[in-house]
């Protein structure tokens, strides 16, 4: 499905600076806050979220400043998951975007302190998004942040996943902690935006669909990436989840089964979409993810091969 040519796609460098200065660090700071604060927002990643946010918002008509502030948020939000999630506590990871998590350069204070300024500041940017919206999409925008991000979503999810030694290794259970975990946050990056910008109910239903076979699909690819391949080419700390005994639907019913349900999720995503674009024809750029999605998993897979057969040789 080819991208709509006449909608430019988001500077990622302009995002970049966004994600940096959208958190102001006053001068009186003490400089080991400020410190890991600045690693935290000079290391943005692939800002694939807030990229997403902003198309969507355009493919609605929302006003520009209202949709950069919903997008830098929502990748707060994210970023600030992750630094809990890296903590000793939780999956004890090593690095993070291709740098050293925020607990070991600067300490679990610093890391925890650096999440909650992060999640501070997305709420007051949530907020200037909605000014001027409408009063009953600002409810519906809150009511939908706080389910997902709360303890229905999130929250729960990342608890199943610390108990997992404790629940089965299946299928089912692994997409239950996915659907907390990842899903949410993909729901908020693809739903908001249109809720705030008032799309239909209908809509929103076809986009929530879609969010869930692509944050599961994306959960997939990042299970067989844990499995499969080294840190250099994740950025981040690999093989944690057998280790610390995590969850990992790769692990749980083998790759060739993750693959296979990955697959299955890309197909019944597509069949959502053209019916979203029958009503929203302005969102055809998300055939791109889509296709983006399906080409990192054959370079995953293919990486793997390739892997296998060397060291067989």
């Amino acid at each position: 499905m080819p991208a709509n040519p006449g909608m430019d796609e988001p500077n990622t460098a302009l995002l970049a600076e966004d994600f940096c200065d959208s958190l102001p660090l006053p001068a009186h700071l003490d400089p080991h806050f400020e410190a890991a604060l600045r690693h935290v927002l000079q290391n943005p990643g692939s800002l694939v979220r807030p990229r997403m946010v902003m198309q969507v918002a355009t493919a609605y008509g929302l006003d520009a400043s209202r949709a950069n502030s919903l997008a830098i948020a929502l990748e707060y939000f994210h970023t600030a998951s992750l630094i809990f999630d890296d903590l000793p506590c939780m999956d004890n990871a090593s690095r993070r975007r291709g740098a050293p998590c925020v607990h070991l350069a600067f300490g679990e204070t610093g890391a925890i302190l650096s999440a909650l300024a992060l999640i501070n500041r997305a709420y007051a940017l949530t907020w200037q998004a909605l000014s001027g919206g409408a009063r009953e999409s600002q409810f519906q925008v809150m009511a939908y942040l706080e389910q997902r991000l709360g303890i229905e979503g999130l929250l729960n999810g990342q608890s199943l996943d610390l108990h997992y030694a404790t629940l089965p290794h299946n299928r089912e259970t692994t997409e239950r902690i996915a659907h907390g975990k990842t899903v949410s946050l993909i729901r908020l990056t693809l739903v908001l935006p249109a809720v705030l910008a008032g799309a239909s109910a209908r809509e929103v239903q076809l986009l929530e669909r879609i969010a869930v076979c692509w944050g599961l699909g994306y959960q997939i690819v990042d299970d067989l990436k844990d499995v499969l391949q080294c840190v250099a080419e994740t950025g981040k700390s690999v093989a944690r989840d057998i280790l610390l005994g995590r969850p990992n639907i790769a692990a749980a019913i083998g790759v060739p089964g993750a693959v296979e349900r990955l697959n299955r999720l890309i197909r019944a995503g597509d069949l959502t979409l053209r019916r979203l674009l029958v009503a929203r024809p302005s969102l055809s750029f998300l055939g791109k993810l889509r296709s983006d999605l399906q080409d990192e998993l054959i370079r995953v897979t293919e990486n793997a091969c390739e892997m296998s057969t060397r060291a067989q040789a």
